[in-house]
């Protein structure tokens, strides 16, 4: 069959024409010809994964999961001495810790929380817990021996409230430095809206039937220390500084869950008595040798929420 040559001059190059504009609506949903994600790789995750268990694994360097256990999971540490503690169902995942004016006493220093592996951290937990208007809770302490601060004190302000306000809660963590002195970081209000350095005063709700997620995040590189609550970034100090303000992890060091030295018998340091030992639930506590990123964190509480 012959074409006359009006035919060439007008249909082939409208029949070009349909062809790139065919191949561009191809890729319209897809400008860069992906392959197709696998649906199965997915079904059942939250933010990409199924259980916390997933979250930065290889960086983890001590767990507890208080699931009929007071062992450390990952060293298989168990506490010397206990008191005011039981398990109670109905925790994050499995059981939880209970602690009525309670504690749990590891005199043991684990390996990777020495000074040199343990340089940036992520430490993160869900607690049950009210205020109480007059004695502050230190949920975790990374502490040595004979000293009243801690490496590592993961410290509630519940004095600055009383047990009926359950709307606010004053996370004032802290850590020692190079240098031996202190640095903090809190959720406060921080200067007036429109200036530079104003950030507002974030509080989680609380509850003694409430599960609340508290998380510390520490990057030795800058010098930022993060609180985070229920996945938002609630401290208004982050910034701590570097060189001999950077966080160090002294060596021995000893591990109290629920309180300090001064509510352990037979172990006060000094005359202080502004914490109680820990009346509440502590479910989940896990330890990173790492920062974790905000995605990670985020992950980290969407997926205690779905129990996982």
């Amino acid at each position: 069959m012959k074409f006359s040559k009006p035919y060439y001059i007008y249909c082939i190059p409208c029949l070009a024409m349909f062809a790139i504009l065919f191949s561009a609506c191809k890729k319209d949903g897809n400008p860069n010809n992906l392959p197709d994600a696998d649906p199965g790789k997915y079904a059942g995750t939250i933010d990409g994964y199924k259980t916390s268990d997933e979250v930065a694994p290889d960086n983890l360097v001590a767990y507890w999961d208080f699931d009929g256990t007071k062992n450390e999971k990952i060293s298989g540490t168990a506490p010397s001495t206990t008191a005011g503690d039981s398990f109670v169902d109905a925790g994050v995942r499995g059981k939880a810790l209970n602690l009525t004016a309670g504690y749990l006493y590891y005199p043991v220093q684990l390996p990777k929380l020495k000074t040199d592996v343990f340089q940036n951290f992520t430490i993160s937990t869900w607690v049950q817990i009210l205020n109480n208007g007059s004695k502050k809770t230190m949920i975790f302490q990374l502490a040595r021996p004979g000293i009243f601060n801690g490496s590592l004190n993961f410290i509630l302000n519940t004095q600055s409230f009383p047990a009926t306000n359950t709307d606010e809660l004053k996370i004032n963590p802290t850590f020692t430095a190079i240098s031996g002195g202190m640095q903090d970081n809190v959720n406060t209000l921080r200067d007036a809206p429109g200036v530079p350095t104003y950030f507002p005063y974030l509080t989680p709700k609380i509850g003694a039937d409430k599960w609340t997620h508290l998380l510390l995040t520490y990057e030795s590189t800058t010098g930022m220390f993060n609180i985070w609550a229920n996945g938002i970034k609630v401290g208004a100090f982050p910034s701590r500084g570097v060189g001999t303000n950077l966080f160090k992890s002294y060596e021995p060091s000893e591990i109290i869950i629920g309180g300090n030295y001064n509510v352990i018998p037979g172990k006060s340091v000094n005359t202080d008595v502004s914490f109680a030992p820990m009346t509440g639930r502590i479910d989940e506590l896990k330890i990173w040798n790492i920062s974790l990123t905000d995605a990670h964190i985020k992950a980290i509480y969407n997926l205690g929420l779905a129990k996982k």
